[in-house]
C-alpha cells in the first residue's frame, strides 16, 4: 500500500534531517571563533530543517 511506503519514506526523511543537522551543528561549533558569522548563519539553517521535521513528524502522526 502506497501509505505505507510514506510512512517509511517519512520517518527516514525525518532521520536524515537529523543527521544533517548534527552535522551543521558540529562545522558550526567548529568555525565559531574564526568565523562566527558564518557559524551564526549555518545555526540560524538549523532552525529551518528543526522546523521542516516538525512538520513531518506531524505528517507522519496524521497517517499512524
Amino acid at each position: 500500500m502506497e501509505i505505507e511506503k510514506l510512512k517509511h519514506l517519512l520517518q527516514h526523511w525525518i532521520d536524515h534531517n537529523n543527521e544533517h543537522v548534527s552535522k551543521y551543528l558540529e562545522w558550526a561549533e567548529k568555525i565559531e571563533d574564526e568565523y562566527p558569522d558564518v557559524s551564526q548563519k549555518i545555526k540560524e539553517s538549523i532552525e529551518f530543517f528543526e522546523s521542516g521535521n516538525l512538520k513531518l513528524k506531524e505528517a507522519f502522526e496524521l497517517i499512524r
